[in-house]
């Protein structure tokens, strides 16, 4: 009887595993992907500007205040995940809309300085100056609009009442991959005007 009990206690729980849901992993992998192609592209910036023949130039003031706009945003996404934590549906449908307006706002201001750069005689085509502040703002843009296409569907699933205290998964991945973009733009924006 006792060689039963000592038995009986050899046996071991077993280990709790890590997971993780499906699609915060992909989201976690993409966020890895874009920060590794953003490094590569801001150090080939470092090497090609070291090389000389670099154009001066005033990078557009509009992007300050994008850069504030995109800030703000950043706040309101926190608002709208809150929302979600307390089941207050009102408040997490008006901050994720007011969120997706001020990512649309961030996009045209950036426009806007693509406007002044134009004027200032900058294009993508000539000296590699101008290429890399196009190129680094437009993937940007690119990946800002891939985020509103999130808000969007994170603003669907509101709507239909699948964001709440007890399913966060959507409202989380939104959130992390907007703050994502807007902590990549405030490196991007450091970035040029402190190495411009």
């Amino acid at each position: 009887m006792s060689e039963l009990v000592n038995d009986i206690s050899i046996i071991e729980e077993p280990e709790e595993t890590l997971s993780m849901n499906p699609r915060k992993f992909i989201l976690w992998l993409f966020i890895v992907s874009i920060i590794m192609l953003f490094a590569a592209m801001t150090s080939a910036y470092l090497v090609r500007r070291a090389e000389g023949n670099w154009l001066e130039y005033d990078i557009p003031s509009i992007f300050t205040y994008s850069s504030v706009i995109l800030v703000v945003s950043s706040l309101t996404m926190h608002w709208a995940y809150m929302a979600a934590k307390k089941d207050n549906f009102g408040s997490l449908k008006i901050a994720i809309t007011i969120t997706f307006v001020l990512g649309a706002i961030f996009l045209y201001m950036q426009f806007q300085g693509w406007v002044e750069l134009v004027n200032e005689n900058v294009f993508f085509v000539g000296n590699p100056a101008g290429s890399f502040m196009y190129i680094f703002t437009g993937l940007h843009g690119f990946h800002l609009i891939s985020g509103l296409l999130v808000l969007v569907v994170a603003l669907i699933a509101s709507f239909r009442l699948r964001i709440h205290a007890k399913s966060l998964n959507q409202i989380e991945i939104a959130a992390t991959y907007w703050h994502f973009l807007d902590i990549l733009w405030l490196y991007l924006f450091f970035f040029l005007v402190y190495f411009h």
